[in-house]
């Protein structure tokens, strides 16, 4: 470790492995979004990266260096002694591009990582800064591509053909010659495999779970948080517990109850079991918040004469928005994206939602483009919704861990 902390040696290893990093980034953006063969070379990276750590130590980190570094970068990688090799079937402008933009990336990213690194000894606080924003950089990287990748291969494949599919499955480059050509797999999901009336079945669910969800778990929360009676402790500390149980472990049970009362393959079943496993996250989550809520203010309501509802409805609701919103968010994707107990309990095309109608289309007769349509459309809406209320969200989960 203590000869790690020198410039020169922290310099170039940092280098080489930030450059190795972004080659693979980039090879990998390149080859979905062109089709053609980009990799990258480790030989080729750690070599150039040291290199370019190495000259960024001694020499400086000016704005000149760094395009000096860059300008070098991008002209290896056309010549073919790069940290990242195109085939030779890519065209020159795909290149011309990939070089560009894997130095355009590296030089400014490896000066901000070296900021603090001089050619001799470094201390403690200036090694380990270099590496944290090294790993801070690669963790960024790296869990950006492991959620946007599938996304983008899953679109990419539903706006295909099936001649296209089957001449090469791993293009997911896309024509857009084609224009609105392209949506031809969600035109036919909606009016050939009924994906209107799955996104309409979900969606009002998902909405009354959300609603059945707050109507008990709200004054249950309440009086674990506020009322003194028997058993409290235990009940509060029991709540997660229906919740930990694996819902594989109830399936059988609950597909009997369900046939043994009519409810098997109705809506009404459906909307009667999906609060069962939402209420008790619920429960828990909102007895934390009303719990850092000033019991003063409730009592004040109780002296002005105010009954307990009616402080819950006007002081304690008002107050619990964020908690609230969070909570409805959190039970609305829950519900949005619930599969065991659709798959189990709905048999008619007519009460599929969507998670069940995407199941329905995994079959070989069907093109594997509208199974990737159908994804698509169930990830789209959660997704705005969530990214929309995020901040509520975000409010709601933290608002309680301060007591005042």
């Amino acid at each position: 470790m203590s000869m790690l902390r020198f410039g020169l040696i922290t310099g170039p290893l940092l280098g080489a492995f930030w450059l190795f990093v972004l080659s693979v980034t980039v090879s990998v953006a390149m080859s979905f979004a062109t089709g053609d063969p980009f990799r990258p070379s480790i030989l080729w990276s750690f070599v150039w990266g040291g290199v370019a750590g190495t000259a960024l130590v001694q020499i400086g980190r000016s704005p000149l260096v760094q395009a000096v570094v860059a300008a070098v970068i991008a002209v290896l990688v056309l010549i073919g002694l790069g940290p990242m090799l195109i085939g030779d079937s890519t065209g020159s402008f795909a290149r011309t591009f990939g070089a560009l933009i894997l130095a355009a990336a590296f030089a400014p990213t490896l000066a901000i990582i070296l900021d603090e690194v001089t050619p001799g000894a470094l201390s403690r606080h200036e090694f380990e800064h270099s590496v944290i924003r090294f790993l801070t950089g690669f963790g960024y990287i790296f869990f950006t591509a492991i959620v946007l990748i599938p996304f983008y291969v899953m679109v990419m494949t539903s706006l295909k053909n099936q001649a296209e599919l089957m001449q090469n499955p791993l293009d997911f480059s896309v024509d857009l010659s084609k224009g609105w050509g392209l949506l031809r797999s969600y035109d036919e999901l909606f009016t050939q495999f009924n994906f209107g009336t799955y996104l309409i079945n979900s969606f009002g669910i998902s909405i009354l779970t959300v609603l059945i969800t707050l109507l008990f778990a709200v004054p249950g929360a309440y009086a674990v948080a506020r009322l003194r009676f028997k058993g409290q402790a235990a009940f509060s500390r029991s709540i997660l517990l229906i919740y930990m149980v694996p819902m594989i472990v109830l399936a059988l049970p609950i597909y009997i109850a369900f046939s043994m009362t009519g409810l098997r393959n109705s809506l009404f079943g459906i909307i009667l079991i999906y609060p069962v496993t939402t209420i008790p996250v619920a429960l828990y989550m909102l007895q934390g918040y009303f719990r850092g809520l000033p019991a003063e203010i409730e009592e004040a309501g109780l002296m002005d004469g105010l009954t307990r509802l009616a402080v819950i409805w006007k002081i304690t609701l008002p107050l619990s928005l964020p908690a609230m919103a969070s909570v409805s968010l959190y039970v609305f994707m829950i519900a949005w994206n619930e599969f065991l107990l659709a798959f189990m309990l709905l048999d008619d095309p007519s009460t599929f939602t969507l998670t069940r109608g995407i199941a329905s289309l995994n079959t070989s007769e069907i093109p594997r483009q509208h199974l990737m349509a159908g994804s698509v459309i169930a990830t789209v809406p959660i997704m705005v919704i969530f990214l929309g209320l995020e901040r509520f969200m975000t409010k709601g989960l933290t608002a309680g861990s301060v007591k005042g």
